[in-house]
């Protein structure tokens, strides 16, 4: 019986994902939403290039939107709801990134994240927040460790 881990086939380890999985981002926002507290890490070349997308002076950025944990960079939270900063209402019923083309790494690899993919279980409960996962274009394994992997160029 099949266990949700990875396929051995003589020397190659497959993911359990070999055959692909489906996701299409709906635009609900949730990724990006509260009610738990959490972190959307930011490198030093992503921070700027939020601010120059934004129009705004870096120090100034990093003011207004972005907070030092311990040696790291996150972007800060809406109070009450604790929904990223950068989450805005769209005309619909959906929301979405101000900073969308220039969104940090992590935003980007959504939601190809190592704990969603540990196993099929995962990816299932990640589901449940998500609307887009198993929805729309199917993702080849190949395809989703290239987006897992990406960093910006």
């Amino acid at each position: 019986m099949y266990n949700g881990g990875p396929v051995t086939s003589e020397d190659t380890m497959f993911p359990w994902y070999v055959t692909g999985l489906a996701f299409a981002c709906v635009g609900c926002g949730r990724c990006c939403a509260g009610p738990e507290t959490g972190y959307v890490w930011a490198t030093d070349e992503e921070i700027a290039a939020m601010a120059d997308h934004l129009g705004l002076g870096e120090s100034k950025f990093r003011r207004r939107y972005i907070r030092k944990v311990g040696d790291r960079y996150s972007l800060k939270e809406s109070k009450p709801s604790r929904d990223c900063v950068f989450l805005q209402p769209t005309d619909g019923n959906g929301r979405r990134c101000a900073v969308y083309p220039v969104r940090p790494s992590q935003c980007r690899t959504w939601p190809f994240w190592p704990q969603n993919l540990a196993n099929a279980d995962s990816w299932a409960r990640a589901g449940l927040r998500c609307r887009g996962i198993n929805r729309g274009q199917v993702h080849t394994a190949n395809e989703i460790e290239r987006i897992r992997n990406s960093t910006r160029e």
